[in-house]
């Protein structure tokens, strides 16, 4: 049995004025998921976890998976925090500032690199190390560091008063003084000045977030007795892939927005397939289009990810004997409120030899109210249904 996961990152929504009262899933032209919604299992799950692992047991916070993805091996004291380049507006006389953009205009991994590593020089200490991730994805690890403070995801507070949100608690000195300190690193600097000339976003500031410790975390194989691998753009995704013990995929023009490579991915997983049994494909463009608010973009990544990803999955795994397929969102990310939110997501399994009946089924929200639909209240759970029958 081959087991392929799709992933549509924060694909689920809520209905919008704009759309006639549809969401962005609705909207999109979707015939490849529909048709495995017509044919599968669909269902409603909730606290989500997808690989299985039970997140009160494992989890400590995004940045600690990431700087696995990144290479880096943190120590038991280590505390990674995530380390956005986003864009601060400042009004006159520099006294106030709001969250303009929380990606620094999406900048391009090889700008952040050279940005980035300016900062260690500049601000890296003994203690505190920065390390290059991905687009305006970063790390910064505090070596025998703070964990608790209250830290904002700045993508929460897109076009607010930053000072309402900076890290409050134990450490708060630190952090504040690393945040505010980049930006005279990053304000003046060429690569910025370029940007700008370009009618682009500077990322003129760090954004420290999302901290925590080493996690523990067995490995996949160990709980369903398969070989697994993972392709993603995202170091959170990878991070949690590498601590699981997957191969991770190496495929060109990833970038976890819209311009990246759907098709490569679909691809690089039909292949991955040929020696392992279970593949994971992430696709992060639905989230990314949810957080800046822009519906036209989230029903495009919606429908690329249709046509390129899942599409090609449906015609590349018919040459295997027995898959099933698990498609879901891992969370929603309404246009309207450019976050996650904790609600209910659709789920559809595919099973080639154990095919469905659910007349006029379609793949998007209006799952959520079918009646006879499988419901699933602890989302890590389901990984077992889909590998184990378990339920």
């Amino acid at each position: 049995m081959k087991y392929v996961v799709i992933i549509g990152d924060g694909m689920a929504d809520r209905p919008l004025n704009e759309l006639g009262g549809k969401t962005p899933l609705l909207e999109a032209f979707t015939p490849n998921m529909d048709k495995l919604a017509c044919e599968g299992i669909i269902g409603r799950v909730a606290n989500l976890s997808v690989l299985g692992y039970d997140p009160r047991k494992f989890y400590t916070g995004r940045a600690s998976l990431e700087a696995a993805s990144i290479g880096v091996d943190l120590k038991d004291t280590d505390v990674a925090y995530r380390c956005n380049l986003v864009t601060l507006k400042f009004n006159k006389d520099k006294t106030q500032a709001v969250m303009e953009d929380y990606s620094g205009g999406h900048i391009s991994t090889e700008e952040a690199g050279i940005l980035i590593n300016d900062i260690n020089k500049e601000l890296g200490t003994s203690q505190i190390k920065f390390y290059r991730g991905v687009s305006y994805r970063h790390l910064m690890v505090w070596s025998d560091g703070k964990a608790n403070a209250e830290c904002t995801p700045p993508h929460d507070i897109l076009g607010r008063d930053i000072s309402d949100y900076l890290p409050v608690g134990s450490g708060e000195e630190t952090l504040r003084e690393l945040m505010i300190d980049s930006v005279g690193v990053l304000e003046s600097h060429c690569i910025n000045k370029e940007r700008i000339n370009k009618g682009k976003n500077s990322a003129n500031s760090i954004w420290l977030w999302g901290q925590g410790k080493k996690p523990g975390l067995s490995k996949f194989r160990e709980k369903y007795f398969v070989e697994g691998a993972m392709v993603s753009a995202v170091d959170l995704t990878k991070g949690l892939g590498i601590y699981a013990g997957f191969e991770i995929l190496q495929v060109p023009g990833v970038t976890g927005w819209l311009d990246t490579n759907y098709a490569g991915k679909a691809e690089a997983a039909l292949i991955a397939l040929k020696e392992v049994d279970f593949v994971y494909i992430h696709v992060e463009a639905p989230d990314e289009a949810g957080h800046s608010g822009n519906y036209k973009n989230k029903i495009k990544a919606i429908e690329d990810f249709d046509a390129l990803v899942v599409g090609t999955v449906m015609r590349g795994i018919k040459s295997f004997e027995e898959f099933r397929i698990l498609l879901m969102p891992d969370h929603p990310t309404p246009v309207e409120l450019r976050t996650h939110t904790d609600e209910p997501v659709p789920f559809v399994i595919y099973d080639n030899k154990q095919k469905q009946k659910n007349e006029g089924a379609a793949f998007d929200e209006s799952i959520l109210k079918r009646e006879g639909i499988m419901v699933v209240d602890e989302g890590y759970k389901l990984m077992d249904f889909f590998i184990k029958g378990e339920n």
